[in-house]
C-alpha cells in the first residue's frame, strides 16, 4: 500500500511546529485539531508552500523534502492538488476558464475527455460560462475541486473547505468529497475543525496540538479512545462504529441498524438491506439500567458488561460497555454522574443495559449521493455503501 510519510519540524513566526506520522496514501486522511494547533502549516508543508526547517516528506516512495539531502520539490512539480477554504478562482476567468488553467498539466489528447469526465463528476455543466462572482460559495468550491482533480494530481489537499460556508452549502459539497474518495480514488488529506465533517469522511486521522501530532491512525479507533478527549473534545465524546441495515418500518419510518449489541432503530428513509454504514453516538445521549425497563418510551436497548469506569469531572464518569454479542468490537461509552455510577454501583463485569433514545438520533439535513450518506444529531451515519 502506498503512504504519505511526514517527519518535519519547521517555525512559521515563533510558532514552533513538529509531525511526524505515516498515514495510507489512499482514501481521506483528516486532520484535526483546535485553531492554532498547526493544521494549515502541515498542509502547507505537504504543498511545497512552506519548507520545513528540518526532516523529510515522502509520497508513494518519491520524497518531497529532504533537508539532509537538499531536496525541496516546489509546487508545481509535487502534482498536489490544493483546494483552499475560499476557493481562490482567477475571478477574470469563467468557471471553464479556471477548470482549463487546471488542465494544462493534461497531455493535449486526454484533456477534453478528462474534463467532461470531471465537470459530469462535480455536476458544474450547467456553470461553465459564469464568473466566480456570479456562482454561490458552494458552486465555488466545486469548480475549484474540479480545477485541483484537472491538474493530474497524485494528493489532493484540502484546508477547511467547507469553513467558509453555510449548512446548505456544506450539505451540497460533502456528497462531492465522498465521490472524490470512492469513485476517483485520489487520496485526500483533509483539514477541519468540524467533527462532524470528520465522522463523515475520515478513514485515517491525524490529531494536533499545540505543534505537534498528538495521536494517528484509523479514524475509528482513534476516535473511540477516552485519552484522547482533551483534543477531540469532551462534548464529543462517544462511540464510532459500524453496522448494517437490516430492515424498514416504513409505518413508522425507522430504518433497524444491527450492530454490536443489538439493533438500534432510528429516523430515516429506506436503505437497502446489507447496506453498511458509519454510526457515531455521544456518550452524553446514552442512559444506563441494571434491568430493562418494562415501560419505556426509549426504543434502543443494547445490553453489554462493564468494561471500565473512568473518572471524567469531579461529577461525571464514562463508562465503556462491551457488547456481549462482540467483546472486540469498539466499547459502546456511556457518561453519567458520579452519583448515578454510586447508586447503579457501575463496577467491571457488571451486566448493564444502554438506553438511546430514537428521537435523539433525528436526523440533521445533510442529504448524501443516491442511497448514500445520511447525518443525525446524535449520532453521524456515513460511509454507507451496498455489499456486493
Amino acid at each position: 500500500m502506498t503512504q504519505l510519510a511526514v517527519d518535519i519540524r519547521a517555525n512559521v513566526g515563533t510558532f514552533a511546529f513538529g509531525a511526524r506520522f505515516t498515514t495510507p496514501a489512499a482514501g481521506i486522511t483528516a486532520v484535526f485539531g483546535r485553531s492554532g494547533s498547526g493544521k494549515t502549516t502541515l498542509i502547507n508543508a505537504l504543498a511545497g508552500l512552506l519548507r520545513p526547517k528540518s526532516g523529510r516528506i515522502t509520497l508513494d516512495g518519491a520524497t518531497l523534502f529532504d533537508s539532509a539531502t537538499g531536496i525541496h520539490l516546489p509546487p508545481e512539480r509535487r502534482r498536489v492538488g490544493y483546494v483552499f477554504q475560499d476557493a481562490r478562482l482567477f475571478p477574470h476567468l469563467t468557471a471553464r476558464g479556471n477548470l482549463l488553467y487546471g488542465a494544462g498539466r493534461l497531455p493535449p489528447a486526454d484533456r477534453r475527455a478528462r474534463f467532461d469526465h470531471v465537470v459530469g463528476l462535480l455536476g458544474i455543466e450547467s456553470l461553465l460560462q459564469r464568473r466566480p462572482r456570479q456562482l454561490s460559495g458552494g458552486e465555488r468550491q466545486r469548480v475549484a475541486i474540479g480545477r485541483a482533480l484537472l491538474s493530474a494530481p497524485r494528493l489532493l489537499l484540502m484546508d477547511e473547505p467547507l469553513a467558509s460556508l453555510d449548512a446548505e452549502r456544506k450539505a451540497e459539497i460533502l456528497p462531492y468529497v465522498e465521490r472524490l474518495r470512492d469513485d476517483e480514488r485520489v487520496p485526500i488529506v483533509y483539514v477541519s475543525h468540524a467533527m462532524g465533517e470528520i465522522v463523515r469522511l475520515a478513514d485515517s486521522l491525524v490529531l494536533l496540538a499545540d505543534g505537534h501530532v498528538v495521536a494517528s491512525g484509523s479514524a475509528v479507533a482513534l476516535m473511540n479512545r477516552v485519552d484522547l478527549d482533551p483534543v477531540l473534545g469532551a462534548f464529543e465524546a462517544g462511540t464510532l462504529m459500524e453496522g448494517r441495515i437490516d430492515g424498514y418500518d416504513e409505518a413508522h419510518g425507522l430504518l433497524h441498524l444491527s450492530v454490536p449489541g443489538g439493533t438500534l432503530r432510528l429516523p430515516g428513509g429506506p436503505l437497502a438491506i446489507g447496506t453498511r454504514v458509519r454510526l457515531k453516538i455521544h456518550a452524553r445521549d446514552v442512559a444506563l439500567a441494571l434491568t430493562i425497563p418494562s415501560d419505556t418510551s426509549v426504543l434502543n436497548i443494547l445490553s453489554g458488561r462493564v468494561r471500565e469506569v473512568a473518572a471524567d469531572r469531579t461529577s461525571q464518569v464514562n463508562v465503556l460497555i462491551e457488547p456481549l454479542d462482540a467483546p472486540e468490537a469498539p466499547p459502546l461509552r456511556a457518561r453519567v454522574t458520579s452519583l448515578s455510577a454510586e447508586q447503579l454501583g457501575l463496577r467491571p463485569g457488571l451486566a448493564v443495559h444502554a438506553l438511546i433514545k430514537a428521537v435523539a438520533l433525528d436526523r440533521d439535513p445533510l442529504p448524501g449521493r443516491q442511497g448514500g450518506a445520511l447525518a443525525f444529531g446524535t449520532a453521524a451515519i456515513d460511509d454507507l455503501r451496498e455489499e456486493p
